[in-house]
């Protein structure tokens, strides 16, 4: 939480009891919610919050580098409080996000960096396909 304060603080930004509970949210979960499902989660304790304020610190943590976005499909975003690099793997059936936690691209940034003369300054990488659920 301290780092969520800090980074509000330095940015001249409001810290609100609401969005250390957005953000709380997203770190005590793997599940890449969206702005929705986060909503919903916080709604009965906090009665007051909008989908709005929820959308709006989701945007505001992803400009300070505290959460990343994964575009799941056009215009649908899922959020991720873990902002190291690391591939995701997306179910096309339930939209399920899940990390790959494993580094099989460790020197893939500084590879694309070689190869096009680019300065890599971040990277997504995403895996699409049908969940081992879905296919049952």
């Amino acid at each position: 939480m301290n780092e969520l304060i800090e980074k509000l603080k330095k940015n001249d930004c409001k810290v609100t009891l609401q969005r250390i509970a957005i953000y709380e949210t997203l770190k005590d979960t793997k599940e890449h919610p969206n702005a929705e499902a986060i909503y919903k989660r916080l709604a009965p304790k906090y009665p007051t919050i909008s989908l709005a304020t929820v959308y709006k610190s989701l945007e505001l943590f992803v400009s300070l580098g505290l959460v990343q976005a994964i575009n799941v499909e056009e215009n649908s975003f899922r959020y991720d409080a873990n902002t190291s690099p690391h591939p995701h793997v997306i179910c096309t059936t339930c939209k399920k996000v899940e990390d790959i936690d494993e580094p099989y691209f460790p020197d893939l940034g500084r590879d694309i960096e070689a190869m096009t003369k680019y300065k890599v300054k971040k990277q997504q990488m995403s895996f699409y396909g049908t969940c081992p659920d879905c296919l049952n």
